[in-house]
């Protein structure tokens, strides 16, 4: 039987127990785990990349979106199953930590920084690898690359901030009903869901819009070689700094969402959903009593 919200917010504080105690004890392993999860979400945005490229839009405004979201889903299956980190599953895994007395909000802090220096070391390196390939330097794929960079870079600052939010609290509700979950089928229907959510959603990922971004960035000199030739397309140029058409600006206001939709609409809405004095009930029948009172 899959566990009610009082016996789930147990086992994610188990989770952030086994997860802190890497970042304490092991934070090279945790940097290197980081590594590997931010390099396997942007694995799911080259090949999201790859199927979506060509898609006319008057064929259907939705499709390409869609067949980004069915490609793009493995990513956090894979991450989920292999036991990898995903700074933005740990959000809401460290407030209901902190909620059960198993970490402070300091070290909260430093934890989802260190996931978050992992992610984005292993998302850059794969971007930029893929770059050096020029498999995705020909038309359209460089065409299409430089498109979704123009999209995203080019909102305001509330517009990101909103659609970081929404992203979030589509894909953790995911990720924490994958906890609740039991038997394999059912574990990876609740990991594919919130990526294929939150990307055909057209949302905005902290760690999907470093890979998303940077490849159009690596390979603008190439873009822009190519529409030179085209009279008819006037280039925007892209830039890694804080202003519009910013990888920054949008990596800024995406991460600021993320956190806020993973914390405050999935972390303490669970929390405070779940009862007490069941908890506590819990608590008393488990061997190892984590919660320190």
């Amino acid at each position: 039987m899959p566990a009610n919200v009082d016996e789930l917010v147990v086992r994610v504080a188990d989770i952030c127990t086994y997860k802190w105690d890497m970042i304490r004890n092991r934070p090279l392993a945790y940097l290197i785990s980081g590594f590997a999860g931010g390099a396997m979400v942007v694995f799911g945005a080259t090949l999201a990349l790859a199927v979506s490229a060509g898609v006319p839009e008057k064929l259907a405004p939705g499709l390409s979106n869609l067949l980004m979201g069915l490609v793009f889903m493995f990513s956090l299956v894979i991450i989920m199953v292999s036991g990898m980190t995903l700074v933005t599953a740990d959000m809401y895994i460290g407030v209901i930590g902190i909620f059960h007395r198993r970490i402070s909000w300091g070290w909260f802090v430093w934890g989802v920084t260190l996931g978050y220096v992992g992610n984005f070391l292993g998302s850059m390196f794969f971007m930029w690898l893929i770059s050096k390939s020029a498999a995705f330097a020909y038309m359209p794929w460089l065409v299409r690359a430089h498109a979704i960079g123009v999209a995203k870079m080019g909102q305001t600052a509330g517009q990101i901030f909103a659609m970081g939010i929404v992203c979030t609290w589509m894909l953790q509700t995911a990720a924490i009903l994958y906890v609740k979950a039991e038997g394999d089928i059912a574990k990876i229907a609740m990991a594919a869901y919130g990526p294929l959510a939150f990307v055909a959603g057209m949302t905005e990922h902290c760690i999907a819009n470093i890979g998303f971004l940077a490849l159009p960035l690596f390979q603008q000199d190439v873009y822009l070689d190519v529409v030179s030739r085209m009279p008819e397309v006037t280039p925007v140029i892209l830039h890694w700094g804080f202003g519009q058409f910013g990888w920054a600006h949008n990596q800024l206001f995406t991460v600021l969402g993320n956190l806020v939709g993973g914390i405050l609409f999935i972390g303490i809405v669970f929390q405070l959903v779940s009862h007490p004095q069941r908890v506590m009930e819990i608590y008393r029948d488990k061997k190892n009593h984590m919660l320190r009172l």
